[in-house]
């Protein structure tokens, strides 16, 4: 009997020695945000904005100081964290709903393409991380912005068991306060925030689903537009800015409209903390019922800050440009992950990687058998994360056939280890970076690199033709004088107007409507 009692004990203690990983398989949750700048978190160098949540989960996890959205603008990334593919491969290269070809006119914007067209929804072909997930066990979750499709392209088409407000919009139809106007989640209080309910959601779902591993991806509608926040909200970042010293001007203009260069608007101020504090309700979560021992949490952005066009929220300096651009300011992210027995390894990661990675990264720490047929553009971070072993340098593709609404002409991208070539469609020209004694893309070295220039070029077209990527062509009715008109218009004009919003923003009287956007509503 003794020596039975002694295997017991010694099967305890090499039980109680196993990692998480070891003993089951772990969890999942992805944290995706949707228009987080690089620059707008206080780990990332933000003095403005505050972000204690993310923050601290910098502090534990692995930050990847080049990490990667797969494109410019949301559509396309969401496609590829999914598949594991980059976007010309996977076809969704735009955001969906965006005009192409000759209906691009009808925007009256005097382009001299016709933009490219584009897959309209998620392909049903794909194996993604969510189906692969859950036929090994996992039980699946969405909450958030999905716009990946319309019906028979929503999450639970696509290996989520759970689908709270994932639709196939890409703003939050009703705004941040309830009522949502969102067919996927009930109105429950007037006045609700949407931020903080997508929250309490997933703490809902992973606090209450234990009897198999989980995986819960919670996609903010934040901080996309339209920016909105609470009065106290908006009056501490007001007195902030002010405290800080309001500067006379806060936008330049970029080759076609204006771009903010300084971090001062208190209601996206505002929309940047509400979502902080909802990821601090899914931390608090997990710790408090101990499943933060064995979760591992990702977090990341969908495509850059933005600092052009829509509602002209933010700045992303030092990094040049924003959402809807090839800059760094508009493809490179925040970028953590937080594997709960990995303390003692690498914090800090320079090695350039993208969202494309999670897909096999996630499969190979949960022991699941990676799948290079579908996930072909991603690979594993393991064991980089492990401090076992670097990537092999690779390239790094991003192809934009389209014009943003940010001001972002078509533009397809190739990274290889620190250099970075940037091709434009509409003169054939190519620009030519070193990220690495250049990372804020100043100084175009093409012109004394032209055979790097010229190799590089050849490999990202030779790689987009491998894939069947689409082009824009050239638009025969565009006319060059009516294109002179409209970029004198937004050069005066429009500059006007956003200085005088943003002057309006900063004033103590400033009320955007009776109740704040729905978020001072009486409620019954």
């Amino acid at each position: 009997m003794k020596y039975i009692l002694l295997l017991s004990c010694v099967l305890t203690l090499i039980t109680s020695c196993q990692s998480p990983e070891e003993v089951q398989k772990p969890n999942i949750l992805i944290i995706y945000v949707d228009d987080l700048g690089i620059s707008d978190l206080g780990y990332t160098g933000s003095t403005f904005y505050e972000s204690p949540n993310i923050d601290r989960l910098a502090s534990k996890g692995t930050i990847f100081t080049q990490g990667y959205a797969n494109s410019r603008v949301c559509s396309p990334s969401r496609a590829s964290i999914l598949t594991g593919k980059f976007t010309a491969r996977h076809g969704i290269t735009d955001w969906i709903g965006a005009k192409t070809g000759t209906d691009w006119r009808s925007l009256n914007r005097h382009d001299k393409m016709l933009p490219a067209d584009y897959v309209m929804a998620l392909n049903l072909g794909d194996t993604t991380l969510a189906e692969v997930l859950k036929s090994n066990g996992y039980n699946t979750f969405y909450s958030g912005k999905w716009h990946l499709g319309d019906e028979g392209s929503f999450p639970e088409d696509h290996g989520f068991d759970i689908n709270i407000a994932g639709i196939d919009k890409g703003s939050p139809p009703g705004g941040y306060f309830s009522p949502f106007k969102n067919p996927k989640l009930e109105d429950k209080e007037p006045g609700e925030n949407l931020t903080i309910r997508l929250a309490q959601e997933t703490v809902n779902f992973i606090t209450t689903e234990k009897d198999k591993p989980f995986f819960a991806f919670l996609s903010f509608y934040a901080v996309h537009g339209p920016i909105q926040t609470t009065q106290d909200k908006w009056n501490k970042y007001r007195e902030k800015a002010e405290n800080m010293g309001i500067q006379d001007s806060g936008f330049v203009m970029e080759k076609k409209l204006p771009i903010r260069q300084v971090q001062d608007n208190p209601i996206y101020a505002g929309l940047v903390e509400t979502m902080d504090d909802a990821v601090g309700i899914v931390l608090e979560a997990l710790e408090t019922s101990g499943l933060d021992k064995n979760t591992i949490v990702i977090f990341t952005s969908d495509n850059g800050g933005v600092s052009s066009g829509d509602n002209f929220s933010t700045s992303n300096l030092p990094f040049k440009g924003g959402k809807g651009y090839h800059w760094e300011g508009g493809i490179r992210e925040p970028f953590i992950v937080y594997v709960p027995w990995l303390n003692s390894n690498p914090k800090t990661i320079d090695t350039p990687v993208t969202a494309a990675d999670l897909y096999p990264t996630i499969l190979d720490f949960a022991k699941i058998q990676l799948m290079p047929n579908q996930h072909q553009d991603g690979m594993s971070l393991k064991l980089m994360m492990e401090g076992n072993s670097n990537l092999p340098e690779r390239p790094l593709y991003w192809h934009y056939p389209h014009y943003g609404n940010q001001g972002g002409d078509p533009s397809s991208v190739v990274r290889l280890g620190d250099w970075k070539l940037i091709h434009l469609y509409e003169t054939g020209e190519n620009l030519l970076f070193n990220l690495k004694t250049d990372p804020f893309e100043s100084q175009d070295v093409a012109q004394t690199n032209p055979e790097l220039t010229l190799q590089l070029e050849q490999q990202l077209l030779n790689w987009l033709q491998s894939v069947n990527a689409k082009f824009p062509i050239p638009d025969s009715d565009f006319n060059i004088e009516e294109r002179i008109i409209y970029d004198n218009t937004v050069a005066t004009k429009r500059k006007q107007q956003l200085e005088q919003q943003r002057k309006n923003m900063l004033t103590k009287d400033f009320k955007p409507n009776e109740d704040w956007w729905g978020s001072q509503v009486t409620k019954d």
